[in-house]
């Protein structure tokens, strides 16, 4: 069962590496996740394995064989590999990686910078690192974070992110009957603040409830028209379609959605003559993305499908595989659950292990 007040604290290759997630023009049903678990739960993946095949000896002139020939044993087939879910190279590879999408603009962050990030709120301790800690804190942790992943892949720059929720999803409808809260904009500058003494970039996280991203993403242009502010968006508290209350039901957007909040973005960067933003969608379900595969790339936006889901490693990574490698759109994102991913026991995740999945996630969010 959800709370009445709903964070994402509870629902929230190839033969060659597949890192950036796909490459620019000029080169070249599964069952809905389970509320308890956030990600949907699955045997174990099965191995892939790669063959190689011995090829005959050559026969000597007039068919006449040396005895070295003769009794040459075949080559031994090579040793299987096996892979997790979301491992496997050419499983990327037959679902469409690496994505042939627009070239990067200058000032793009990503494929050639990953993104490390904070999540959450500071008005709620239970909606994420952001919130749970004091500022000073909270940037120290995040630098920890930041630090282990320049370490592990010193080829892909760090670029720190917070990323706050700015409009929180809610269980009661609330005056204007939208079962959703708009987070005072001195607190949204209040975070902005810390992002830039941190040097990093700030994603405003919109959670609609029952308004309409129509309606409210353009109030966020004030913010959004800055270089270093980017926009995240969270379906599964997207509910108008249904009518259900926040923590019911996960919601869905469609790529009709993901489209308009696209296309607002890229006239932005026109507009303000801006680098790219970057846009985040999270998802764990299949549905809670329908029509993927209609989602309208832009040159000014770097589109990141973000796996959104909590519980043990092979559950995230069966997610991972299911809702993001199977369905590519551009970038790949993973969120790890400091709290939630560990409660029964299990590991969180670490850099190490995410650098297996393929397409690798250029977006990284820790909660």
């Amino acid at each position: 069962m959800f709370p009445p007040v709903v964070p994402c604290l509870v629902i929230g290759s190839l033969l060659m590496p597949c890192l950036a997630g796909c490459m620019g023009e000029k080169t070249g049903d599964l069952s809905a996740a389970t509320a308890s678990t956030g990600v949907k739960a699955t045997p174990p993946p099965a191995a892939a394995e790669f063959k190689q095949q011995s090829s005959a000896a050559r026969p000597a002139p007039f068919a006449v064989q040396s005895t070295a020939a003769s009794t040459r044993k075949p080559e031994a087939a090579a040793p299987k590999v096996k892979y997790n879910a979301g491992e496997d190279p050419e499983f990327a590879q037959k679902h469409g990686w690496p994505v042939k999408c627009p070239t990067p603009l200058p000032g793009s962050i990503l494929p050639n910078k990953r993104i490390v990030a904070y999540y959450g709120n500071p008005l709620s301790k239970k909606m994420g690192a952001l919130g749970e800690y004091s500022k000073d804190d909270m940037l120290r942790r995040l630098k920890g974070e930041a630090a282990k992943w320049q370490k592990i892949d010193p080829e892909h720059p760090v670029q720190p992110a917070l990323h706050l929720i700015a409009v929180v999803a809610q269980g009661e409808p609330g005056k204007a009957g939208k079962y959703r809260m708009i987070i005072p904009d001195k607190i949204v500058n209040d975070v902005y603040g810390w992002a830039k003494e941190a040097g990093a970039i700030l994603f405003i996280d919109i959670q609609t409830g029952h308004d309409d991203i129509r309606t409210i993403l353009p109030r966020f242009e004030w913010l959004l028209k800055n270089p270093d502010v980017h926009l995240g968006i969270d379906p599964e508290f997207n509910l108008i379609k249904s009518g259900k209350r926040p923590g019911t039901k996960i919601g869905t957007y469609d790529a009709a959605d993901i489209n308009y909040a696209s296309g607002f973005l890229r006239d932005l960067v026109k507009k303000y003559n801006l680098p790219p933003k970057v846009f985040t969608v999270h998802r764990f379900t299949r549905n809670g993305v329908t029509n993927a595969r209609n989602i309208t790339l832009h040159p000014e936006v770097q589109m990141v499908m973000h796996m959104d889901g909590w519980g043990a490693p092979w559950l995230k990574r069966d997610s991972y595989k299911d809702y993001i490698v199977s369905e590519p759109v551009q970038y790949t994102g993973f969120k790890l659950f400091y709290h939630n991913d560990t409660k029964k026991g299990d590991p969180l995740m670490t850099p190490q292990d995410l650098l297996k999945l393929n397409p690798k996630p250029l977006y990284v969010q820790y909660q």
